[in-house]
């Protein structure tokens, strides 16, 4: 039996199907969740999730936020509620990069602010590109 998943963002639901397999990358490392899993919450980095499907794997890149797996009766079900989420089809290669090269030659990189628009440039141009 597959795992239901549902990619989630304040503005929309960004995916959802099912899948044997889900990996996430959390705050201590990658986790993969399939059927069956025990409930669990994790803090979500921000990075890629992959979502493996017959017809060829699902990836996202994610702003961090939270995987909540839970099962019942048999089912397993992923909600992935993040504060940004893309798949990779839909991120702008060149305005990532684009992005990416002006947040890096910024003054303000010791900011934390700046440091996170960094990665989250950086995850799209490392997904997409």
């Amino acid at each position: 039996m597959p795992v239901e998943v549902h990619i989630v963002t304040p503005e929309r639901e960004v995916w959802s199907g099912e899948t044997p397999l889900l990996i996430a990358r959390g705050v201590d490392g990658e986790v993969g969740i399939q059927a069956g899993h025990m409930p669990i919450l994790v803090q979500l980095t921000v990075g890629a999730l992959k979502i493996t499907q017959d017809s060829g794997d699902v990836v996202a890149v994610i702003d961090g936020g939270f995987l909540h797996v839970a099962s019942e009766g048999g089912v397993t079900r992923a909600d992935v509620l993040a504060s940004g989420a893309e798949l990779a089809r839909e991120i702008d290669v060149d305005a990532a990069r684009r992005t990416l090269e002006e947040l890096q030659a910024s003054e303000d990189v010791s900011d934390p602010a700046v440091r996170l628009a960094i990665a989250k440039a950086a995850a799209r141009v490392a997904l997409a590109g």
